[in-house]
């Protein structure tokens, strides 16, 4: 029997090394933080549900943000003995929060503001304009700060969705402040809050699923296992493929684990060893989702037929 790992000391960036992030999540938080405080305070001598709404989502920004910066320096930390990965997985559970808790204010928003449509309170327009231009202006910077690294990982994914969710509120602001001074319609605060609500409601499901996606250790995404099996199986030498299961540990890093049943002569004369390189390079390169921390299992067809019959299932 053999097993191999297509991961060494010359493959550290390809695994997904994480990348130190703080400086640009501090920054943000700082932003988002001062918006928090100018934006209650705001929302205290106005009365108005868009400018509440946007200061309960800066909140949350701001609080997503944190968890990040938490999150952030957590998966700098070494692996050990005891956790193997590290904290590589904590970037995914920080933004599965941070959904969760957008979600929330998205829901309460939406809420809120039917019921202002119907009942809708006198909103002083200047003093609601200055505070969305205010909070508008912050988020911008925060957005800057933060863009280059968006694509990064979950965990900046959900804090650039915040920040960028929370422009388009403090936006909305502005629009409705705009509105009720030029019309006097006091609804308008109503709608903008409904607005932020719209924009932030799909962002949380889109980013609760995909990190849920990986908490329940789903085959990554754009990996088709059936694909991988056949491609094996076209290998020289190779009898079977079985027991196939793939997950994301966390972004930029998909594991992937297969038994591969080999010919018995390939033990004798060093087929095995060309068999788990071939197997290497083809999970690596040949389909969208590289791989390129890969562990395989190569055995003949008695040891696979003396497994249990859960290992054979796929």
């Amino acid at each position: 029997m053999g097993a191999g790992h297509s991961h060494g000391a010359d493959q550290t960036e390809v695994v997904g090394d994480p990348v130190d992030h703080r400086r640009r999540l501090w920054i943000a938080f700082a932003i988002t933080a001062s918006i928090v405080v100018a934006q209650a305070v705001g929302s205290v001598l106005t009365g108005s549900l868009a400018l509440l709404t946007d200061t309960a989502h800066a909140l949350t920004d701001a609080s997503g943000l944190l968890v990040a910066l938490v999150a952030a320096t957590l998966v700098l930390r070494p692996a050990t003995s005891t956790r193997t990965w590290g904290f590589r997985r904590i970037e995914v559970m920080a933004a599965l929060g941070q959904a969760t808790l957008l979600l929330g204010v998205g829901l309460y928003t939406a809420i809120e503001g039917v019921k202002r449509l119907f009942e809708p309170p006198e909103v002083p327009a200047a003093e609601l304009l200055v505070f969305g231009v205010v909070g508008l202006a912050a988020n911008v910077v925060a957005i800057l700060v933060l863009s280059s690294s968006r694509g990064a990982n979950f965990n900046m994914r959900a804090a650039f969705l915040e920040v960028l969710n929370d422009a388009l509120g403090s936006l909305g602001v502005i629009v409705a402040a705009i509105v009720i001074a030029t019309t006097g319609f006091q609804q308008a605060d109503a709608l903008a809050g409904l607005f932020i609500a719209a924009l932030i409601v799909p962002r949380a499901f889109t980013l609760m699923r995909e990190t849920s996606r990986v908490l329940m250790e789903f085959t990554p995404k754009g990996l088709d296992l059936d694909e991988v099996r056949e491609h094996i199986l076209e290998l020289d030498h190779v009898k079977d493929v079985h027991d196939v299961h793939a997950s994301t540990v966390a972004t930029g890093l998909p594991t992937l684990t297969a038994h591969v049943v080999v010919e018995d002569a390939c033990f004798t004369d060093g087929h095995a060893a060309e068999v788990l390189h071939e197997v290497r390079e083809c999970v690596a390169e040949h389909f969208e989702v590289s791989v390129q921390h890969s562990t395989f299992q190569i055995e003949t067809e008695r040891i696979r037929d003396h497994e249990p019959d859960g290992m054979r299932h796929a």
